[in-house]
């Protein structure tokens, strides 16, 4: 292979102008090397110019270090031997507390003593007089002090045996309120559970009895009698046997008289209207029953027509409210009722009440409860009196307390004249000892203030005062 002439010398410029610029480059870093290097140079002189300095420096602080261990130490010590002595300074306190605490309390109880020498000695001769004085006003007072809680416990005593007796009265009434609840519940669970189904049973077994009408008339009168029984009334009824009329038409004799409250009264008749009952009970098809029942429906308005007509409103007195007509069966009137919707009115319209056994017990229960409402309004009228006996002593009572703080009003009143006598007269003379020093060591004499508290005064509305023309509590 073969280079031109012209290649050959390209190469060779190529490679001079390389060289050369290799060479300015190897000049300009050498040129930079030599500038650092003078620079290194210079701060290491300057820095092996400072190095005495700071070696000094070094060597002061490792002395100042020193000094300051050492002071820190003397600082621990210092400060231990403080603390010891602060400890010994706090027990030294905590002795010096205890030790003028006990003389304080001695200090505090012989001034006590000192000052209860002095004020007695220095006082007594001073109130003496004004304690004479006061103990005359004192007697008086006593005197009649006793004598007005004599007064007092003389109203008093009736005052509690009324309140006692006023306890009683409401405690009876009490029990007996609860015994008369307590006595109806039991009639009326009686009446549920035995003597209604004991009655039901008796009708069944009499039903051949009563078809004679003298055994008719008996029933019913029993029946009547064992209503009232059951519904708590025989001390307010009579029977037959103890109230009578005789008129022009005859002897009026009804079965029942039933007294109500405010002295009015019921007449109760018993009628057993039972034959055409009985019939319809026998009777074998519904035509003849229907006749029947009827039958018996039209008896029942006949004798409410027979009772009005008896005129038993004109033959007592006072005038009953009105005449019961006793139907001595459920059953009876019941059917009574069924056939003929009009007979209440009917009997209404003439004052005649017609009544079952059930309503009839209703009837007399409403009157009992009457009767226990009377009782009640008769105990509530003693309970007013001695309400009112009660107010009237109490109001008694007051003046007596009153004429109490009179007089108390004159003892205070007293007291403080002997005071003002006695700072007056007698204490300016006394002090007079101190400034001529013949009362030795002695406290001064203390001032002595006159009682200002005045009794409280009776401002109640009952209350009129003794000197008033009328007293309303009285």
């Amino acid at each position: 292979m073969t280079f031109s002439p012209t290649l050959v010398l390209l190469l060779f410029l190529s490679a001079l102008l390389g060289a050369f610029i290799a060479t300015l480059l190897l000049r300009h870093r050498q040129r930079a090397l030599t500038q650092e290097r003078e620079q290194l140079r210079e701060t290491l002189a300057a820095r092996e110019a400072e190095l005495p300095a700071v070696r000094e420096r070094l060597a002061a602080l490792e002395r100042e270090s020193l000094a300051l261990r050492e002071r820190n130490e003397n600082l621990s010590a210092h400060a231990a031997r403080l603390e010891e002595r602060l400890r010994a300074e706090e027990r030294l306190t905590q002795e010096k507390q205890a030790l003028l605490e006990d003389a304080r309390a001695k200090l505090a109880d012989a001034f006590k003593a000192l000052s209860a020498d002095a004020l007695k000695s220095s006082n007594e001769s001073f109130l003496k007089l004004a304690q004479e004085s006061l103990a005359r006003f004192q007697q008086g007072a006593q005197a009649d002090l006793e004598a007005r809680q004599k007064a007092i416990e003389q109203i008093t005593q009736p005052i509690r045996e009324r309140l006692e007796k006023f306890d009683g009265k409401l405690d009876e009434l009490e029990k007996n309120r609860i015994g008369a609840y307590r006595a109806l519940s039991q009639q009326v669970s009686d009446l549920l559970q035995v003597h209604l189904p004991q009655l039901h049973q008796e009708t069944r077994s009499l039903v051949q009895a009563l078809r004679q009408p003298q055994a008719r008339g008996r029933w019913g009168e029993l029946q009547l009698k064992r209503v009232v029984e059951m519904a708590g009334m025989l001390e307010h009824c009579d029977f037959e046997e103890q109230v009578s009329q005789t008129t022009e038409d005859g002897r009026l004799r009804p079965d029942l008289i039933v007294h109500l409250p405010g002295n009015r009264r019921i007449v109760v008749d018993a009628k057993t209207p039972v034959a055409a009952y009985l019939q319809a009970v026998e009777a074998q098809t519904d035509e003849a029953r229907n006749a029947a029942l009827i039958q018996h429906a039209r008896q029942v308005r006949e004798h409410i027509t027979a009772l009005a007509k008896k005129n038993y409103f004109e033959q007592f007195d006072p005038t009953p409210e009105f005449v019961v007509l006793f139907v001595p069966g459920e059953a009876f009137f019941s059917a009574a009722l069924a056939h003929d919707p009009g007979l209440i009115e009917y009997g209404a319209e003439n004052r005649v009440i017609p009544a079952s056994p059930t309503t009839l017990i209703a009837l007399l229960k409403a009157v009992a409860y009457g009767w226990r409402q009377e009782a009640l309004a008769q105990n509530a009228a003693q309970i007013a009196a001695l309400g009112k006996e009660l107010y009237e002593r109490i109001a008694k009572l007051a003046e007596h307390w009153a004429n109490v703080g009179e007089k108390l009003d004159k003892a205070v009143a007293a007291y403080n004249q002997s005071v003002g006598a006695l700072e007056t007269r007698v204490l300016p003379a006394a002090r007079r000892f101190r400034e001529l020093r013949a009362a030795g060591d002695g406290k001064d004499i203390p001032t002595l203030e006159p009682l200002t508290q005045d009794t409280r005064a009776l401002t109640a509305p009952e209350w009129s005062g003794p000197g008033d023309a009328q007293n309303p509590a009285v």
